[in-house]
């Protein structure tokens, strides 16, 4: 068994993979730098990340793959499922090995899961998108605290900074602890050192606006008038908005 371990970024799994071609000697299985190998290991390779190497991969990515291929790469290892780094790794040697595309190849397993675990990231980036609740503090900021399955709030950003252009905003993933803020030119990754600022899934009351309370009452008053006993269907509810969110919405307070 061969072993790889790289410092569990994309850029790092790039370089792995222009390092196995470099080496010709392919990982059977990839971690991270403080993991532990199994037994019976034949050869272990420590990937050094490199920036050169790695562009060098994705540019000859996009050579070989359409602009849809190449965003199912992002979103697979986005997913932060386990061994999604080494299902990559393996889309990505069939493409540069193959003489003709593989991308609609379904018949083969690991273009068939990249599909499928790309199609759950985008549907949790949807969710995203639908269920972001945003909260007025005393500066005029915006706070949306929020805690997807995948990691894809990056992949949120241009929707919000084209819906929200004219309001500073800050969107939070409060479970990998990191967000974004836009300051009304560009967004920058943050990170919070008080995650108290965000208890049970809403903006600290003594952070608020004034008038936040004022237009959360009034829009769970409106939740609540236009909804029709009779046709309340909870099976159905969660099915569309599932629980996980519901402490982030407003309206579910």
């Amino acid at each position: 068994m061969i072993v790889f371990h790289y410092d569990k970024t994309l850029e790092g799994l790039m370089t792995a993979v222009f390092d196995a071609y470099n080496r010709k000697s392919f990982p059977d299985l990839l971690l991270g730098m403080q993991e532990h190998e199994p037994l019976f290991v034949d050869e272990s390779y420590t990937v050094i990340t490199q920036d050169e190497s790695s562009k060098r991969v994705w540019k000859g990515l996009e050579k070989k793959l359409r602009a849809n291929a190449l965003n199912m790469i992002t979103h697979v290892w986005l997913s932060e499922l386990s061994g999604s780094d080494m299902l990559i790794f393996r889309y990505i040697r069939k493409v540069f090995d193959s003489q003709i595309s593989i991308e609609t190849n379904f018949a083969d397993e690991d273009v068939l899961q990249m599909q499928k675990i790309a199609l759950k990231v985008s549907r949790e980036k949807q969710r995203v998108i639908e269920f972001v609740r945003f909260q007025k503090a005393a500066d005029d900021i915006f706070f949306a605290p929020i805690s997807p399955k995948h990691n894809c709030l990056p992949l949120t950003l241009y929707h919000f900074t084209d819906r929200f252009a004219d309001q500073k905003w800050v969107i939070y993933d409060t479970h990998r602890n990191y967000g974004y803020f836009y300051d009304l030119k560009k967004v920058t990754e943050m990170t919070l050192e008080n995650t108290d600022l965000f208890p049970d899934g809403k903006l600290n009351e003594d952070l608020m606006a004034t008038d936040e309370k004022l237009f959360q009452n009034l829009w769970r008053g409106y939740f609540k008038a236009m909804t029709i006993k009779e046709r309340i269907n909870p099976k159905l509810h969660r099915q569309h908005l599932p629980r996980r969110f519901w402490k982030y919405l407003t309206e579910k307070q």
